[in-house]
């Protein structure tokens, strides 16, 4: 006979932040935002599926972002974030668990993000596999305080719940 135990939730939270500069796509969960700038980093530098991969890692305790896909190794380099988003939901499922949700906070002075979200809104809970309303995108601005709030960097902080139910036989 299986008996079922209790349901197991966790959540975790993710942040990330990149400086705006000339030369690279403004990539932003997934979708390519129209911007005169883009996201310095190893990879493509969208900080919105960075800050989503490091919530599910963290509520998964499988470490972070950089520890799975370390800026040092050249074949991330210019990789698309969605390949590490990909991979990450598959860690997940492998260790059985199930994603419920996923809320993110864009920050970013300019440029305005109101029509993108909920592109971005797909894109995030095509790849997880997910509902369209267990996703769900904000985007504030930082009221010209620090280097969001100057226009030179985009940050996102993302919250994540899981869920794995155990069977024991």
């Amino acid at each position: 006979m299986i008996e079922e135990e209790p349901i197991e939730f966790r959540s975790g939270i993710g942040t990330d932040i990149h400086r705006l500069v000339e030369g690279r796509k403004l990539m932003l969960g997934g979708v390519q935002v129209p911007f005169a700038m883009g996201l310095q980093g190893h990879s493509d530098g969208d900080a919105v599926l960075h800050a989503v991969i490091d919530a599910l890692l963290g509520a998964a305790g499988l470490g972070d972002i950089g520890t799975l896909f370390p800026d040092t190794d050249p074949k991330f380099k210019d990789a698309d974030s969605k390949g590490f988003l990909i991979a990450v939901k598959e860690m997940l499922a492998e260790k059985k668990w199930d994603i419920i949700n996923v809320d993110v906070t864009i920050h970013a002075e300019q440029p305005r993000l109101e029509q993108f979200k909920g592109q971005i809104r797909r894109v995030i809970a095509g790849l997880l596999g997910i509902d369209f309303g267990a996703v769900n995108i904000k985007a504030k601005t930082n009221n010209g305080i620090g280097d969001i709030g100057e226009g030179t960097a985009i940050s996102a902080t993302a919250i994540a719940m899981i869920r794995k139910k155990i069977k024991r036989i």
